[in-house]
Parts: C-alpha cells; sequence; structure tokens
C-alpha cells in the first residue's frame, strides 16, 4: 500500500503515506518561527474548531477544486498548506456518480476496503461521531438532516443512525464510506509511542494493500525507502506525538495513471525494482484515451480522545487529453521530465514516457 519514492525529501508520491515527510518538514519549520509559549492543557488541545455551514450549497452546481499541484509545487517543496476543518470533507457535482462508485466496493470487497481490530476500533468510533454526527449535518444542511436517532442524506435517499451504539465497526467505516467520497486511514499510537496502521476505509487505494500492512509502524512501512532512516528515523514518529487535535494540515499529490479511470488500485501503478513484479505491455504503448492524470488532495489530523492520527484522501481524475486541451500539456511534460531518477522509475515513467511525454508537448 505505502511503499514510497527512493528520496522522501525532495519527490512526491501517489501513496498517501508520504505525507509523512512533508508534514514533519512543516511541522519542524512552524516550530522553528513560534514564539515560546506555555504547554497546552489538555482540555485546550482539544477545543474543536467551528464548522462552516454552507446554508445554500447545491453539491450539483460546484466544480471540483482547481488543482494543477504539477504547476504550483515541486518535488522539493511539496506544495504544505494548513488547512481548517471546514474543508476536512468536499463535496461537488461529481458526488453521486463517485458514491455509486464506491457501494460495490465496500459492498463486494469489504475484505480490501474495510480495515477494524481491537486497536483500532476506538478510533473508529471516534472519526464517526466526528466525521458523521459533528461535521456532515452542520457543514452540508442541505445534503445531511438530522432526523430523530437518524440522518438522512438528501442526496442519495439513505438513513444512517446518530450514534454509534448498537453499530459494529465495520457498518461505522461502511457509513462513512458510502456518504462521503475521502478515505480514511488510521494510524494508531502503540504502547512504545510509534503510531502504526491499525484500519482504514480505503476504497480508491492508488496501487497499495491496504490489508497487508496493518500492523506495521511508520518506520517498518519505510524499510524499503532508500535513506529514510538515516534522515529521518524516529523523527515522524516524535512529530505524531505533538500534533495537536484540532489541527489540519494537507497537500496534492500527483502521478499518471495509463490504464483507464477505475480508482480502485490495489497493484500496478508503482513499480519496484529487485521484485518480481511484471509489468504489463500495455504500460510502454498506453492508448492515450486511457491515460489520466490523478490526483489526491490529502490531509493530516489527529483525533483529540484516542490521539489517533487520521490520514484523509480523496482522489480526483482527469484525462490526459483534457489536460493538453486546457493548455497544460507541456507543463506537465516539464514537471515529469524533472523528477529525480528515483522517483521517475518509481512511478514508471521509463515505461509509459516513451509514448505520453512527446505527445504531451506537441501543439495542439
Amino acid at each position: 500500500m505505502i511503499q514510497v519514492v527512493y528520496d522522501a525529501l525532495s519527490a512526491s508520491n501517489p501513496s498517501w503515506i508520504l505525507l509523512l515527510v512533508p508534514f514533519l518538514v512543516l511541522g519542524l519549520a512552524l516550530k522553528a518561527f513560534r514564539k515560546p509559549q506555555l504547554k497546552l492543557s489538555a482540555e485546550k488541545q482539544r477545543i474543536e474548531p467551528e464548522i462552516e455551514p454552507l446554508v445554500d450549497f447545491d453539491f450539483r452546481k460546484v466544480a471540483p477544486i482547481k488543482y494543477q499541484p504539477y504547476k504550483t509545487q515541486g518535488h522539493v517543496t511539496m506544495g504544505i498548506q494548513k488547512r481548517v476543518r471546514s474543508e476536512w470533507i468536499r463535496m461537488d457535482r461529481s458526488y453521486l456518480d463517485r458514491i455509486n462508485e464506491r457501494l460495490p466496493l465496500i459492498r463486494e470487497k469489504p475484505e480490501f476496503t474495510i480495515g477494524t481490530g481491537e486497536k483500532v476500533n476506538p478510533a473508529i468510533e471516534e472519526l464517526y461521531e466526528e466525521i458523521m454526527i459533528k461535521y456532515l449535518p452542520v457543514r452540508f444542511p442541505t445534503m445531511f438532516k438530522a432526523r430523530g436517532k437518524t440522518v438522512k442524506n438528501l442526496a442519495t435517499g439513505t438513513t444512517y443512525p446518530l450514534t454509534t451504539v448498537g453499530l459494529t465497526h465495520a457498518q461505522m467505516l461502511a457509513y462513512m464510506g458510502e456518504n462521503v467520497e475521502e478515505d480514511f486511514y488510521f494510524m494508531c499510537p502503540d504502547h512504545d509511542g510509534q503510531y502504526r496502521l491499525q484500519g482504514y476505509i480505503a476504497c480508491f487505494p492508488g496501487g497499495f494493500l491496504s490489508p497487508a500492512r496493518v500492523g506495521e509502524s511508520v518506520r517498518e512501512i519505510h524499510k524499503p525507502v532508500p535513506g529514510y532512516e538515516r534522515k529521518l528515523g524516529l523523527s515522524v514518529d516524535r512529530y505524531f506525538g505533538r500534533m495537536i487535535p484540532g489541527d489540519f494540515i494537507g497537500r496534492m499529490n500527483w502521478s499518471l495513471q495509463v490504464d483507464g479511470a477505475d480508482l480502485f488500485r490495489t497493484d500496478g501503478n508503482n513499480y519496484y525494482p529487485g521484485t518480481e513484479q511484471v509489468v504489463e505491455e500495455y504500460k510502454e504503448d498506453p492508448s492515450l484515451d486511457e491515460c489520466y492524470l490523478r490526483v489526491e488532495h490529502q490531509t493530516l489530523t489527529k483525533l483529540p480522545r484516542t490521539s489517533a492520527v487520521i490520514f484523509t484522501v480523496r482522489s480526483y481524475m482527469t484525462p490526459l487529453h483534457q489536460v493538453k486541451a486546457e493548455g497544460d500539456g507541456k507543463a506537465l511534460a516539464a514537471a515529469i521530465e524533472s523528477m529525480p531518477e528515483g522517483l521517475g522509475h518509481y512511478k514508471m515513467r521509463q515505461y509509459w514516457g516513451k509514448k505520453v511525454l512527446p505527445w504531451l508537448t506537441e501543439d495542439i
């Protein structure tokens, strides 16, 4: 699931786990410029930021956010931004299509999309309360209406409980996955202070197998990454421990997907040298009609009660034909060509690049 690229400090990776590096860098930078202050009490650390209601919101009239990370963020800067709680979950005109894409994955492939367990279940319950009870009916009152002990999704016509009582933890994750487009990954603190992947609702993984990584620490997940131990080591876990609930930090990430627009990918999007991975022939000669820019809108926050760190990932797909028609083909090609060699190989540039890059740079 979470293999990352060869240089964690200067590269961008389609897996959500690469969030760790830029978040750490941002945290250290903020600490350097922050004025000395007394340690916040546990009570003040848990003050909930206000959620701004969108009282006249019509998701059918809202275009997806404008995303061109290949133009606005380099491989070194990572494009980190502080975010607010109100922007944790997004809704736009693609909502119903994406929910319909998620439903069969949740119902027919729960072994891949839903991850629960004794260590993560309290965090699952807390996130259900945060998203389904506190957030959605307040942020989107024209879409989610509380009625007695349930909330009705006015867009889909379905309902979900306004309480966790009587629900299994798998049901809680399923309700979340059926009502928002975002995926959620739970990194839970262990007795030794390390954060381990313990659960998820993951309908749109970008080339990784979620169940295979359950129980692994951040350092274990990054073991295949050259230079990770030397450059970061325990620093990421320490940064997680210093995070304050209520803070939201995020970035965008991007890659190319050259074999269709489906978002559920457990493998095939990344290249792992030294393994027995078989690369399909079409990777070297992809149909341009099947080539897409895949962008991930990623957010990191910490839950106040369980201290679990939540990775929130929302995925967008844009046909490369559209990118080129909008005049951005050359900019995208330049960003791909500027990738460090290890990152380029990880993203399979050595295969599809021979065909895609010259085409992107052609005049329309």
